[in-house]
């Protein structure tokens, strides 16, 4: 057999972007198993020029598969992930359902590729916004080591799915045309305006979408108590993510220094020239896979702190791309 037996649970916009990752990367695909919840079981998908019929799911689906994406509900995935993994197949999960989990993996390769290694059949992917943050952090910490992390976000619809993605078309029309303005996923309206508020709210005033980023940083960094803040906000943008990023560190880094770290980074471009107005864009970096760096520059009020304005697909490096390359890794060290 040449390739692997692969299984995509999960039809939305993660598991189509991660079909099309799949073809575009050349992941050696011998047999494919399309799979979902009853909701979109029956509906037809094309994949390098053959029809597929996406399944409703069971887990004696997984019996032969080798590599499991999982692209779907959090509920989803503590079902059928151990049923998957029971059966021989090592699942890469998107979801939120294993990644605090201390059995299991979280893996960001260009972080921490090595954590693959310790997988007893399921591996997570990071939050989105966590993906693209870790990768262009972590060089700095290689080089100065990290104290403190204070990150404010700029998120797109396409974080919450098609749906958010069809609201803000919708609203954005009706505005246009001076109709009433109707509503369905985001609690206020979300075209020409910004919401403050990713996941519920916690006891603490920080929602689950900062906590997130907070105790996700901190496993996949191995770094148990570095000090993390975040702010996460929704913007009328389609796709990509986009984050304000404050670091400070042991070792003070110049910008030049930085830049230079940044740009010998893996999966990291550096677009930073402001006297030409050179600077990451979510509009550029939509259909890209690397975590895009720019704006940096020095706190003005720490000694030892500096300023990054970090840009990424989060469809893309941030769960789709992210999750191919984890099982790029399995094979890289033969472990799959």
């Amino acid at each position: 057999m040449s390739g692997y037996r692969v299984a995509v649970l999960g039809t939305g916009a993660v598991g189509q972007e991660l079909l099309r990752i799949l073809e575009e990367r050349r992941f050696p695909v011998a047999e494919l198993r399309l799979l979902a919840t009853s909701r979109s079981a029956g509906q037809k998908v094309t994949w390098k020029g053959e029809t597929h019929t996406i399944k409703e799911v069971e887990p004696a689906d997984f019996e032969g598969v080798q590599v499991a994406f999982f692209a779907a509900s959090t509920g989803a995935s503590k079902e059928l992930a151990p049923e998957a993994a029971r059966r021989g197949a090592v699942v890469v999960d998107k979801s939120n359902a294993w990644r605090m989990d201390d059995t299991v993996p979280l893996v960001v390769p260009e972080v921490n590729g090595e954590a693959v290694e310790k997988h007893r059949g399921i591996i997570a992917s990071p939050n989105c916004s966590t993906i693209q943050m870790v990768v262009a952090i972590k060089p700095i910490h290689d080089a100065a080591r990290l104290t403190r992390v204070v990150v404010s976000t700029y998120q797109s619809v396409s974080g919450t799915g098609r749906e958010a993605m069809e609201e803000l078309s919708r609203q954005t029309r009706q505005i246009v045309d001076a109709e009433p303005v109707t509503r369905s996923v985001y609690p206020y309206q979300i075209a020409f305006n910004l919401l403050p508020h990713i996941d519920a709210f916690e006891p603490n005033g920080y929602t689950g979408e900062e906590m997130k980023m907070t105790r996700e940083t901190r496993k996949i960094m191995g770094l148990p108590e570095l000090p993390v803040a975040a702010t996460t906000v929704r913007v009328p943008v389609y796709i990509s993510h986009s984050e304000s990023v404050l670091v400070e560190t042991e070792r003070k880094l110049t910008v030049a220094e930085a830049r230079e770290i940044l740009s010998r980074a893996p999966g990291v471009t550096v677009q930073d020239d402001p006297s030409r107005n050179v600077y990451p864009l979510p509009l550029d970096a939509a259909g890209q896979d690397d975590v895009f760096v720019g704006r940096i520059r020095e706190d003005l009020s720490s000694p030892r702190g500096l300023h990054l304005w970090v840009v990424s697909d989060n469809l893309r490096k941030g769960a789709a791309t992210n999750a191919v390359q984890v099982a790029e890794e399995l094979i890289r060290r033969r472990l799959l």
